[in-house]
């Protein structure tokens, strides 16, 4: 679809931009953008985000891949460039080094931007994982993978769980599809992940707890004492004997554990590994 002159929306890249104020408004106050803060925008299409992050934070660092909108962009924010506000680095934002952002530890760094779709997990998982963390991500995603991060129907999942080991996700507001150009197949929703840390992993290890989630997972009908003992985590009577002293249910599934009872298990499988 074409935006404008010699500009057209590329399928490929996932680009449906926003069109509603309202809707950036709800970002903006979600994410608390002021002077003493750095924002990360990714995919930022026409600017139409953009154009609010600049007005309120002390400095916008937005990725773009499409050659033609970083033109466009540097081209339609040459002032606020000029001034230091905003920079605009024309790059796959898989292919973003997070961790440069620490040359601007003085100011508090967020990410916010409404991202391509098709890429959410990873985008995601990298800034988590980054050893340079935001403290705050508000994004705009899908609206089913938004019910699914904070578990609205009760049921966990390795994306729920992963995102809750780092920080606090919150649906902010539902997104009608008509809302964007051209218009997505799908509603959106405004996702606000906050308190990012990595104060869960201070007495277990990333990697195993990694390990542990998804051998939990590895068939979802199962229940989660029989797929850890597939898995070889731990003989089955370890696993009963640290099931029954965290009084976890040996008929229990993967997705009916929550994070506090994960982080309990996980410890105890730690500390008794042979």
């Amino acid at each position: 679809m074409r935006m404008r002159e010699g500009i057209w929306a590329k399928k490929s890249l996932g680009q449906n931009f926003l069109t509603s104020k309202d809707i950036v408004s709800v970002i903006r106050d979600a994410s608390d953008v002021n002077a003493n803060d750095l924002v990360l925008e990714i995919g930022p299409g026409m600017g139409f985000l953009t154009e609010t992050l600049v007005l309120f934070a002390r400095k916008v660092i937005a990725v773009e891949k499409d050659v033609e909108l970083a033109r466009f962009l540097k081209d339609k924010f040459d002032g606020a460039i000029k001034q230091n506000r905003l920079e605009i680095i024309e790059r796959d934002i898989l292919d973003f080094d997070p961790n440069i952002l620490s040359f601007y530890k003085e100011l508090n760094y967020k990410l916010v931007a409404n991202i391509p779709y098709y890429i959410t997990g990873a985008i995601i998982k990298k800034f988590l994982t980054a050893k340079y963390k935001p403290e705050l991500m508000v994004l705009m995603i899908q609206k089913e993978v938004a019910q699914r991060i904070v578990a609205k129907d009760k049921k966990e999942s390795v994306l729920s769980l992963s995102v809750k080991v780092f920080g606090k996700p919150k649906i902010v507001r539902s997104v009608s599809k008509k809302y964007f150009t051209p218009q997505p197949k799908v509603d959106s929703a405004v996702l606000l992940i906050e308190n990012i840390s990595n104060d869960f992993f201070k007495k277990i290890d990333e990697n195993f707890f990694f390990q542990i989630l998804k051998a939990g997972f590895s068939h979802k009908r199962k229940f989660l004492l029989r797929n850890l003992t597939g898995a070889d985590v731990a003989s089955r009577e370890k696993l009963e004997k640290i099931f029954k002293k965290l009084k976890i249910s040996n008929k229990i599934r993967a997705e009916n554990l929550c994070l506090k009872d994960w982080s309990k298990l996980c410890f105890e499988l730690s500390t008794k590994k042979q």
